[in-house]
């Protein structure tokens, strides 16, 4: 019983601290997320030539090359097991890209220390893993690294920008429901103020209530902050909700990048396959 609660208490930390802290083979996918009129964007994230393999040596990616400009919302959509999460997951280094691969204002996060990078790109799960405590305490944790000490009044404000009561900072967190954890988990990663924030299916377990209240907080955050977004989402409907343009990936590749509005006109075999299916 002592190992298994030693596992799931590192479980917990890791999951935490990385919160905070075409057809031609030889096509190159190096593809630009047009800028939308009313934002003026420089390329806040710069994927070149990306590239995973499996412990097996099965390709997961394929030379995947995108530029994602600040203040962006970026949605990944595809089929299960296309490499959407792991893209996600190589901006904030939960494995270790290539040295070269991924810059964020022009620097390669490979040259950074890990910690500083999940800071400047926050992280959200599917699943919200919390510590026991209060919520005030959860929200602290990151900046707490740091040796910096929230105020009050700062956790009120995260608390509000997560879409929650201000007040809500002493409840414990047990008990909370699913979608109150991860708004909590959201108000924890905003704690180390990131300038990038990526979600992997944030809303996949919740109900439409609190669906929408993580929608509202991702849509205010990137107005009112300049957040860039990029997220990861099965739901189509979700993607025309949030995305201001929105990249196709299906057996590792990047196939196409669209605005949302356009989606019914991929081209691409395998895109429009998914789309009939997911429609």
């Amino acid at each position: 019983m002592r190992r298994e609660n030693e596992l799931a208490e590192w479980v917990v930390r890791s999951e935490v601290d990385i919160e905070t802290g075409g057809e031609d083979e030889s096509r190159e996918h190096l593809l630009s997320i047009p800028a939308t009129e009313e934002k003026v964007t420089h390329a806040k994230i710069s994927i070149q030539g990306l590239d995973r393999f499996s412990d097996e040596g099965v390709r997961i990616l394929m030379s995947v090359s995108l530029q994602i400009g600040a203040g962006q919302i970026v949605g990944i959509i595809g089929p299960s097991g296309s490499g959407k999460s792991t893209i996600l997951r190589a901006i904030n280094r939960l494995w270790e890209p290539p040295s070269g691969t991924i810059f964020v204002d022009g620097e390669d996060i490979t040259k950074q220390s890990v910690v500083s990078v999940r800071r400047r790109c926050g992280m959200l799960f599917q699943t919200p893993t919390l510590f026991d405590g209060t919520v005030a305490e959860n929200i602290r944790y990151g900046p707490s690294l740091a040796g910096e000490k929230l105020t009050d009044k700062r956790v009120e404000e995260l608390l509000k920008a997560a879409d929650l009561d201000p007040t809500f900072g002493s409840k414990s967190v047990i008990g909370l429901s699913v979608g109150q954890a991860q708004r909590v988990a959201l108000a924890r990663t905003l704690a180390n103020e990131p300038e990038i924030l990526l979600l992997d299916e944030p809303t996949s377990a919740l109900d439409p209530v609190s669906t929408k209240h993580i929608e509202e907080s991702v849509l205010d955050l990137n107005r009112n902050r300049g957040l860039t977004v990029v997220f990861v989402s099965h739901s189509l409907e979700q993607v025309r909700r949030l995305a201001d343009v929105v990249c196709l990936v299906a057996n590792g590749e990047v196939l196409e990048v669209l605005k949302p509005s356009d989606l019914a006109n991929a081209t691409h075999p395998v895109v429009r396959e998914y789309m009939a299916a997911a429609s």
